[in-house]
């Protein structure tokens, strides 16, 4: 197996969480019970939680735009991160952050979007130019 993720995290209730994972944004579901439900986040495991505890709104602010300061993501191909975002656009699913284009002639040139989901978990989607960028500093 390769070096997946596994992350936990809050949602209000499992049903809006399966149809926005499953239905929008294109994630196979695992197993599930009344409480909590595993989902195929882009080859990594996320299991989401029923919990009581309402998400906290911090943000950051990264090259200029406030952006949720807790948040989960994946890195995609640019055809791919072009996809999901028609795909989320024609679920009527509100931006945080349209498809923007950030650190333009600098190292680490990245397309970014940021959504919600349900429950107000934060989830950027981005995409490199280059693949060797990801972790690229300014110097």
């Amino acid at each position: 197996m390769s070096a997946a993720f596994h992350l936990a995290f809050p949602v209000r209730d499992i049903e809006s969480t399966r149809v926005f994972y499953r239905d929008v944004l294109g994630c196979a579901i695992g197993r599930e019970t009344d409480r909590w439900i595993d989902i195929d986040f882009f080859g990594n495991q996320i299991s989401a939680h029923v919990t009581e505890v309402k998400q906290p709104s911090m943000t950051s602010v990264v090259d200029g735009v406030e952006v949720p300061l807790r948040h989960l993501g994946a890195l995609l191909d640019s055809s791919s991160w072009r996809v999901l975002g028609e795909r989320i656009t024609s679920h009527g699913i509100e931006f945080l952050i349209p498809p923007t284009l950030r650190y333009e002639g600098k190292p680490g040139k990245q397309g970014t979007m940021f959504i919600q989901d349900p429950s107000g978990n934060g989830i950027e989607f981005k995409t490199f130019t280059h693949d060797d960028e990801v972790f690229a500093t300014s110097s």
